[in-house]
């Protein structure tokens, strides 16, 4: 899912407990692109400005010059972005929609392709402060990483316990085999690829039943359904596709949806997830054929 995105000019937001490596995930993905990627640690005395970048006076000019901060990169990871203040969280908004920054009136253009990774541990915990739903809709996907499987698990503990955790995308000699032409050019690909009325009727219908449900006290918008079907023509290319199917729509609605959908609060407190909802909608919308 999270290649997905970055071939549809989606951003992703990865979410799950310390230590399963959401960091390392994003860090290789970069070391595999050939872009200019940087890191910002969201911390809460974080500022806007510290985002963004910020003017400084210039002596021998005596004029203002804006330093661009580190925001102005290809691939950029928010680690752990729900520790960073709403209004940290705020100065993202603008570049993550309008691939823009404006500071003083003036608008500053990111560089082309810009995508913006995000990760970040349950709201549950200690020192978290939840994303704002327009926050959260600038993300195509948010994907759920849990605790790996038994015996991958077991894998990971064997063949790194002497690293006592510190791998790195250098030391795992991870490869660049992408540019930043490449990537334009796949998302140019992707952008062409054909969904037929029914497919598109489909996916309105999914949004129509999550604003009838009772379940859920906001549904789904159309732009959730735009990254829906962006998210899903990647993953029919992905299968040498040219078209997209109803499978493609079912695999990628939970991730296009789960953090654009807000629960009830009776439905909340009876301990139900966004998820489960989701998925009892997969079943009951009709699938055309």
């Amino acid at each position: 899912m999270t290649l997905a995105a970055l071939f549809s000019c989606g951003h992703v937001l990865l979410e799950g407990p310390p230590g399963v490596a959401k960091t390392l995930l994003v860090r290789s993905i970069a070391a595999a692109m050939n872009l200019d990627h940087r890191r910002i640690q969201m911390t809460p005395d974080l500022l806007p400005n510290d985002v963004t970048g910020s003017s400084i006076y210039r002596e021998d000019t005596r004029t203002f010059e804006f330093r661009r901060g580190p925001i102005f990169t290809n691939f950029l990871l928010a680690d752990e972005i729900n520790r960073a203040s709403a209004r940290t969280q705020s100065a993202l908004l603008e570049a993550m929609q309008e691939l823009q920054v404006t500071y003083d009136g003036v608008t500053h253009e990111l560089p082309e392709p810009f995508v913006t990774f995000a990760t970040q541990n349950p709201i549950e915990q200690e020192g978290t402060y939840p994303l704002p739903l327009a926050q959260l809709d600038r993300f195509m996907f948010k994907v759920m990483v849990e605790y790996p499987p038994a015996e991958d698990e077991v894998r990971v503990l064997s063949e790194h316990h002497a690293t006592s955790g510190l791998s790195s995308p250098e030391k795992m000699l991870v490869e660049q085999v992408m540019s930043p032409d490449d990537i334009i050019a796949a998302r140019q690909l992707i952008r062409e690829t054909f969904v037929r009325e029914e497919v598109v009727d489909y996916v309105q219908r999914l949004l129509q039943a999550t604003r009838d449900d009772d379940a859920l006290e906001v549904g789904g918008s159309p732009r959730s359904g735009l990254m829906l079907l962006m998210g899903a023509k990647s993953l029919a290319r992905f299968q040498s596709r040219d078209y997209v199917t109803p499978d493609d729509i079912k695999e990628a609605f939970l991730p296009a949806l789960r953090h654009r959908v807000v629960l009830s609060p009776t439905v909340e407190l009876e301990g139900v997830s966004t998820d489960e909802v989701l998925a009892q909608i997969l079943e009951i919308v009709e699938v055309p054929r």
